[in-house]
């Protein structure tokens, strides 16, 4: 009987995946890699309509810090949607943007000594690109805006220009406008400080590159492969900025709102971004929300300029402020963060030394880590793999050679060290099989010279 369920049970799970295959679009991407039917998720957990279990270190692609249904954020939800308050508004003053912005002025700006408007956007972390490219353009009167080899800031036609990969450039239809490439930090080698490089072109008034408006960086780049700036770098940057009346513009999108140990990622080198982009773990439960923080005097928009029927989302107001006085109203979270990425990433170096092909290495910062498998053949094996052992991690780089660890800040120890432990089976398994496979050509080359 148990067995007869079991292949009922299959042939549904083929069924759903099949039409899902027919009906929506060739553009679905994460679905290809994972496929399963989801139904329920908790913490660090998925679970399949067959009861399989999943550790998490996907999370929303950075959008589920504090997890899956976090209970502490979902009471205030409940309480708020069972009393019948305020949903949609477009932007109408509501009770919980209200508490929203006291929130995250006290809690988040305040202490970091930090003076910034606050701009809610359309739903995307694209479309506050988009506001934030727009800000700078119009306060300075200046169309190009700076951006860096491998960076990612959306797909819509302004943020895609930004964005470095030429895969995400070419869906288009147009050729990007608006943006000038410059090299990112490492990307000329560890002693070349490309910041140099940029300093020498805007001073130069043959090298071509008209003033620009801003500079948009991301201090970690996660789509790119997670490329980690130094604060010296991004120091620099800053400095050069203001040396040339630029805007600098910090897209925390992916790595802001605790990823780093700190809320903003920028924190540590202490610098002063003008216009900062926020979304994804924003509104903490991963209900969609963005927002722009710029300088007061960079709020020079008229009325509606730049809006959307679904800025501001009233939900996303009342989960975003649950996470904020959770998690930080004191150090204590952000102390828990940074040691969990110190213990990720001993465990990673620990997997590269095991390598005795020499293929892997490690970076990243905090809680979000890279295993840099030079191919995107062996990274996507081993997220293949580790999928079938019950584990979810994605790749990215320019040829999704990385494997990107972007687990719940809030995943608890013995998860995250089983999480590991099925990462370290896959990475095994995976580069047995690549050994073996050298080894069956060195022998086979040996016969033919024989």
């Amino acid at each position: 009987m148990n067995d007869i369920r079991m292949e009922i049970e299959k042939e549904r799970n083929a069924n759903d995946i099949s039409t899902v295959n027919n009906l929506e679009s060739e553009v679905r991407s994460y679905c290809r890699r994972f496929p399963v039917v989801f139904t329920k998720a908790k913490g660090a957990t998925l679970e399949d309509e067959k009861g399989r279990k999943y550790i998490d270190f996907l999370a929303g692609a950075g959008a589920l810090n504090y997890g899956h249904n976090n209970p502490a954020i979902k009471e205030k939800l409940l309480e708020y949607i069972e009393s019948d308050m305020i949903v949609h508004s477009l932007d109408l003053v509501t009770e919980a943007k209200h508490a929203f912005l006291e929130a995250f002025n006290s809690l988040i700006l305040k202490p970091r000594g930090m003076r910034y408007k606050m701009q809610f956007t359309g739903p995307t972390g694209t479309n506050a690109v988009e506001a934030a490219m727009k800000i700078a353009r119009n306060v300075t009167g200046r169309p190009t805006i700076i951006s860096f080899t491998n960076g990612f800031h959306g797909v819509t036609l302004g943020s895609v220009a930004a964005t470095g990969n030429s895969y995400f450039r070419e869906g288009c239809g147009i050729p990007p406008q608006g943006t000038t490439f410059m090299p990112y930090d490492g990307y000329m080698g560890e002693e070349v400080d490309t910041t140099e490089y940029l300093d020498k072109v805007l001073t130069d008034g043959s090298s071509g590159l008209d003033q620009p408006a801003a500079v948009i960086v991301e201090t970690i780049q996660g789509e790119g492969g997670i490329n980690v700036a130094t604060s010296e770098w991004l120091r620099s940057l800053e400095m050069i900025c203001r040396k040339h009346n630029i805007l600098l513009i910090i897209d925390d999108i992916q790595v802001g709102c605790g990823r780093t140990g700190t809320f903003f990622s920028f924190e540590e080198a202490k610098i002063t971004p003008d216009i900062i982009i926020l979304s994804k773990s924003l509104s903490g439960y991963g209900v969609p929300f963005s927002m722009v923080l710029m300088k007061p005097g960079l709020d020079q928009w008229k009325p509606g300029e730049h809006n959307g029927t679904f800025r501001g989302n009233n939900l996303a107001f009342i989960t975003a402020r649950a996470a904020i006085e959770e998690y930080w109203s004191d150090a204590s979270f952000s102390r828990k963060v940074k040691m969990k990425g110190k213990i990720v990433r001993e465990y990673f170096d620990q997997l590269v030394g095991l390598d005795e092909t020499g293929t892997l290495s490690a970076r990243g910062r905090g809680m979000v880590q890279a295993l840099d498998c030079k191919t995107g053949e062996i990274a996507s094996k081993i997220s293949r793999v580790a999928f079938e052992k019950g584990l979810i991690i994605e790749t990215s780089g320019s040829e999704d050679q990385v494997l990107k660890f972007l687990a719940p800040l809030t995943i608890s120890d013995d998860e995250l060290v089983k999480g590991l432990s099925i990462l370290e089976e896959s990475m095994r398994d995976v580069m047995g099989e690549i050994r073996l496979k050298t080894m069956r050509e060195i022998d086979s080359d040996i016969e033919v010279l024989a």
